[in-house]
């Protein structure tokens, strides 16, 4: 019967067979685990290993079936490439390296209204743009990946699966290029945009309303998809 293994990880424990850590020959686990006797303890005996304890489990699990099997939303790609790196382990670097579990397909809409915030005192030639708010479209889960904090989720009210769509977010910033800086980088591109004017009402604006700023009014929407 194989030897049962406590591991103390970064401060999260861990517990596992022998076999386990040995699986790969030309990783720093096999080299050091083949000879426990170097190793440091923790005051309660487990063997302790100064990495990062939450994403150890990845590394396990990888061992455990030779498959690289991550949650959707997944964000710390780079992180535990580092962690694979560390740990020599070739075949789990080739898996995050080819990004077939790590970059799901999908579609996301960003749209946004807005207009242009003249300059005070009669200096109109200063116009800047003005963003009330940044609308995000698209599958929950994927929303996530993409935005992370950024992701204001207060208007949406079914709390449904991370499979279902949503039309309700809406980022906690309005700067748009931040947006499509975060798409770019998980590999989404833009496969199309729309935009639409409205035209000045001839009523009387409410009270405290720019009739300068509601004359430029106007939304654009932009569509990013990953294949």
């Amino acid at each position: 019967m194989t030897e049962v293994i406590e591991l103390n990880v970064g401060g999260v424990h861990y517990t596992t067979v022998l076999d386990t850590l040995l699986q790969e020959k030309s990783s720093q686990l096999h080299e050091l685990f083949s000879n426990t006797d170097a190793l440091v303890k923790d005051n309660k005996g487990r063997y302790f290993l100064d990495r990062d304890g939450v994403l150890f489990r990845y590394i396990l699990d990888y061992l455990r079936d030779k498959q690289l099997s991550l949650p959707e939303g997944f964000r710390e790609k780079q992180r535990l490439q580092r962690e694979a790196e560390h740990f020599k382990l070739a075949g789990m670097l080739e898996c995050l390296r080819s990004g077939s579990d790590m970059r799901a397909p999908g579609c996301i809409t960003i749209g946004y209204r807005g207009s242009f915030q003249f300059g005070k005192d009669g200096l109109a030639d200063v116009k800047f743009r003005k963003l009330s708010r940044i609308l995000v479209c698209g599958r929950v889960a994927l929303c996530r990946e993409i935005f992370g904090d950024t992701l204001n989720e207060s208007r949406d009210p079914d709390h449904g699966g991370p499979d279902r769509y949503t039309s309700r977010f809406f980022l906690k910033h309005c700067f748009i290029e931040q947006a499509f800086d975060m798409l770019h980088e998980r590999g989404f591109r833009m496969a199309g945009s729309c935009g639409s004017g409205t035209a000045g009402s001839v009523a009387e604006p409410k009270p405290g309303v720019d009739t300068e700023e509601n004359r430029w009014n106007h939304y654009n929407e932009f569509v990013f998809v990953r294949e």
